[in-house]
């Protein structure tokens, strides 16, 4: 059959039947939970925010269980991102959740690069993401999704707005990940500056071109209660695992000289609404947004980065083995340009190491022509004073001779005087 039959084909108006008795495919919706029930689902949790901020608590009270976590210090030398996994189960329902912590965010002196380990990471689970499904034998089916589905990005409230590393840092990820703003410790400032921190952080969010998370109002289920809550953002909470006594009942918060807030009071903070929204509401829109946008975006640079394209305007067909040899061949032919390069650079560098030694050599051999006009001098001044002291040897050995004889004979002349005068005597 030929192609352009096929076209004719798929362009035709489909036709509505009426079945005339049950065929049983209605069942199909429950047979995917049923599924996916046993199956078990992923959630990942990325948290980003200075050391101390209250990210380990605020998981601890959405999860209502304590999760175990290493205390950081306020000195670490860069930023360390540290998953852990746990397996979490209610009703039935298995959920593999992985909580993902930015030690040493914002602690460092040069805040400049602290977002880069952080982009870094959530790139690196696309990565192996890619890698799986490009494997010729793939397992998804068991495969670990690490894959980032929200970042809960935590904003200090003891500014009066948003600090530079927030929004380079929000600006780098909101193309890469689900971004929910939160203002922490919010119980630590009063009512009206977290309302005036609240509007002074979305318009600086919306004038330097952050995209936030905004939670989907196509489906009319979630329609009312998402467009509400998109306008109560960034959520303001605080996080407690501690019991207080709050008249006659023990509920989750924090007790105070001046009194005690509750978690779950939506009149004290916004952790109710975010829990709602992050796990009983859009969960599952979290985790298509994360691989129908954010991951298709890497993908697609990805794979045409490595020579991939889609069908063309011109409807010619796609190739898996053409882009393959085409990419191949320019690889090749790079890798022969690299090498003829490193070829041409080394005969180089060789030329100049030759060029330098020969130098070197003239230079020792000027040295050495220098030494050896120096050492003959020196030898020739040490023969000439050499000559001389034997010269004055002789001469002091002829004066040493000379004077010898002279005491000698006068010695001997006075040896003989005495005798003479008595002899005289006698006579």
């Amino acid at each position: 059959m030929a192609a352009s039959e096929v076209d004719v084909f798929a362009n035709e108006d489909k036709r509505t039947l009426e079945l005339s008795g049950h065929v049983g495919f209605d069942s199909l919706p429950d047979q995917l939970v049923s599924k996916a029930s046993a199956q078990g689902f992923c959630f990942n949790i990325l948290c980003v925010g200075e050391t101390g901020i209250g990210k380990s608590t605020l998981m601890n009270t959405l999860f209502n269980t304590t999760f175990e976590n290493e205390e950081a210090s306020h000195y670490e030398q860069k930023v360390e991102l540290r998953p852990h996994t746990y397996e979490l189960q209610e009703s039935n329902v298995n959920l593999k959740l992985t909580v993902v912590h930015t030690v040493g965010f914002g602690d460092q002196i040069n805040k400049e690069q602290s977002y880069k380990p952080i982009l870094e990471y959530i790139d690196a689970q696309f990565e192996k993401f890619l890698e799986e499904e490009l494997k010729i034998k793939r397992s998804l089916f068991n495969y670990h999704d690490t894959r980032i589905h929200i970042c809960l990005y935590f904003i200090a409230p003891n500014g009066h707005s948003l600090k530079s590393l927030d929004l380079v840092t929000m600006k780098k990820l909101d193309s890469k990940v689900n971004i929910i703003p939160v203002i922490a410790k919010a119980d630590t400032v009063s009512r009206n500056e977290l309302e005036k921190l609240k509007i002074k952080v979305m318009s600086e969010l919306v004038s330097n071109g952050v995209q936030i998370y905004q939670f989907p109002t196509e489906d009319e289920a979630v329609a009312e209660i998402n467009s509400s809550m998109n306008t109560l953002l960034p959520f303001a909470v605080v996080g407690s695992v501690d019991d207080v006594k709050v008249g006659n009942k023990m509920v989750k918060g924090r007790l105070y000289p001046w009194g005690s807030v509750e978690v779950e009071n939506e009149k004290h903070c916004d952790f109710v609404k975010l829990r709602e929204m992050l796990l009983r509401v859009n969960m599952e829109d979290l985790r298509e947004q994360t691989h129908a946008r954010h991951y298709e975006l890497y993908r697609r640079c990805k794979l045409e980065e490595m020579g991939f394209k889609d069908t063309g305007t011109d409807s010619q067909s796609f190739s898996l083995q053409q882009t393959y040899e085409a990419k191949r061949k320019e690889f090749l032919v790079e890798l022969q340009r690299k090498e003829e390069e490193m070829r041409q650079m080394f005969v180089n560098k060789v030329k100049e190491t030759e060029a330098e030694l020969k130098e070197k050599e003239k230079e020792l051999h000027e040295r050495f022509e220098q030494l050896k006009r120096m050492h003959q001098e020196e030898k020739k001044n040490l023969e000439e004073k050499r000559r001389e002291l034997e010269e004055e040897m002789n001469a002091f050995n002829r004066r040493k001779v000379a004077a010898e004889t002279l005491m000698g004979q006068a010695l001997q002349g006075c040896s003989q005087q005495p005798f003479k005068k008595d002899k005289d005597k006698k006579n």
